[in-house]
């Protein structure tokens, strides 16, 4: 049943995040070429501090999937709906927080960018843009956590990529029609309401015992505070370097960065698809046994390293052909930069290649005991971001972040590795530099060969090649160097397989 859900999950995610990518690139060169750079780096930098306000949530949404994970495997409704309750109490209030955040923001923030931009566009620009996360806490948070526990995450998947798609559309045709900036974001927050009204019913027609006014269990949830310390440490390497590059250099700047970025972070999106469609298989299998968990859990590691290298490779050949294509047109600044891209990847790599360990750690609760080296990584990034863009500019904020993550990744590594699997970190460690180094051959031979596409479609024919390719060559050695692996993922296949041949028969014989 895991692997079953896991795979649906896995097809939902890939397949919406392909649709959600393709849109998702078109819409920010439309916004470049009716707008400006200006425009662009504005919406992105009102979307990153946005995002920030999702710290209102404090850390309830992971505490509660980590509580919740047991009692699901268990199919223990009553503990089921107490954890939910509390939940709810505490997305209730977040709603409300995050509300009047939005209303400070969009009174605050206009009085403080230097900007061509009308002051009054910025202010409702903000409001629309941002509404839909409070309702989106008030209303269906609790509801997204409980699929997620349940391995039902393909559910929110279909409904966010349908009003995605949607919202896209119409920001398209609003873009093209000429309308303002203010009626394209609006957009955004219409849809939320209808996806809201979505929810509700799915969850009342398929969960009709759930019951949400039931006691609340605060207790079960009661980490969410250390989980809160970690939240902040990923957001700052996330989507702190936008903002510092908002204060100390300009709108311009930050639209490069943020192009960029988008383009790594449409990789990020399906390589989180990926790994949230497992991690509730994970969580469920960490309570049902250590040595069947370890087993799961290195299957899992050695085919995650191999598809995040495949995907990061390919992104490093083609990012900068792609990138001359998508500006072409784009004067008011140069976006072609070797630098940028070089560091972006070492950067996704290090938060992707320790994913899998810091699964380990939100799974087994870890989040008071490594929460004072999740604030030293947000010291160190601060620290160097800050120093050096004022003498690199936006290789300064890169290697800001870089330098947190060195320190940070390896430690989450050793830390899974040594205190929660009990085990030496250098089976991790080897895979990482395994990749590493097939990583770099394969970049070297692709200079050799001189790959250069100058339109779409043969951009997008040779990364499919290059990736099949990639693939391929990382999937063959990592099997080779964990033979164990290799057999327990092979033998789970079959099962699954021969699960629904069985299926079928049966169907076919009634």
């Amino acid at each position: 049943m895991k692997a079953k859900r896991s795979l649906i999950n896995l097809a939902f995610g890939l397949i919406s995040q392909g649709l959600i990518i393709a849109l998702g690139i078109l819409i920010p060169r439309l916004l470049l070429v009716n707008f400006g750079s200006e425009v662009n780096g504005l919406l992105s930098s009102i979307g990153q501090i946005i995002i920030y306000m999702s710290l209102l949530e404090a850390g309830v949404g992971t505490a509660s999937l980590q509580a919740l994970y047991k009692h699901v495997a268990g199919s223990s409704k009553e503990n089921i709906n107490a954890i939910l309750s509390a939940t709810s109490s505490y997305y209730k209030k977040t709603g409300i927080y995050y509300f009047i955040c939005i209303i400070l923001l969009s009174v605050i923030y206009p009085l403080f960018i230097d900007s061509s931009i009308d002051k009054m566009t910025i202010m409702f620009v903000i409001l629309v843009t941002g509404m839909g996360g409070a309702i989106n806490f008030y209303f269906q948070g609790t509801f997204k956590v409980f699929l997620v526990a349940e391995g039902k995450s393909y559910i929110d998947t279909s409904i966010t990529t349908l009003i995605n798609i949607v919202i896209s559309g119409l920001k398209i045709i609003f873009i093209l029609k000429g309308y303002n900036i203010i009626a394209i974001q609006t957009t955004h927050f219409v849809l939320m309401i209808v996806q809201i009204i979505i929810y509700q019913i799915y969850m009342k027609r398929n969960y009709k015992w759930l019951d949400l006014k039931v006691k609340p269990n605060f207790d079960a949830i009661s980490q969410k505070k250390s989980v809160m310390v970690h939240q902040i440490s990923y957001l700052i390497f996330n989507n702190t370097d936008v903002l510092i590059l908002t204060v100390f250099t300009n709108l311009k700047v930050v639209s490069v960065y943020v192009l960029y970025n988008m383009l790594f972070s449409v990789l990020d999106k399906v390589i989180s698809t990926v790994n949230s469609s497992v991690t509730f298989a994970l969580g469920q299998t960490f309570h049902e046994g250590k040595e069947k968990f370890i087993s799961l859990y290195n299957a899992y590691e050695v085919c995650f390293m191999s598809f995040v290298f495949s995907l990061f490779t390919v992104a490093y050949i083609f990012i900068l052909p792609f990138m001359e294509l998508y500006t072409s047109g784009i004067k008011d600044i140069n976006y072609i930069d070797f630098w940028i891209p070089t560091l972006f990847v070492i950067i996704k790599l290090l938060v992707n290649a320790r994913a899998t360990s810091n699964n380990v750690i939100n799974i087994a609760g870890h989040f008071k005991k490594t929460q004072n080296r999740a604030i030293l990584e947000c010291i160190i990034n601060l620290v160097f971001s800050i120093t050096l863009v004022q003498f690199l500019g936006i290789y300064g904020v890169l290697l800001g972040t870089i330098a947190a993550l060195l320190y940070r990744s390896i430690d989450i590594v050793l830390y899974a590795n040594k205190k929660i699997l009990e085990r030496n970190a250098w089976m991790t460690l080897r895979r990482w530099l395994t990749n590493i180094v097939l990583f770099s051959l394969i970049v070297a031979a692709a200079k050799t060969v001189n790959i250069y596409p100058t339109s779409y479609v043969s951009t997008i024919m040779s990364a499919i090649s290059v990736l099949a390719i990639s693939a391929v060559i990382y999937v063959v050695v990592n099997a080779l160097l964990d033979r164990e692996v290799y057999h327990y993922t092979k033998d789970i296949i079959v099962k699954v397989v021969q699960k629904q041949k069985q299926k079928r028969k049966k169907a076919i014989s009634t």
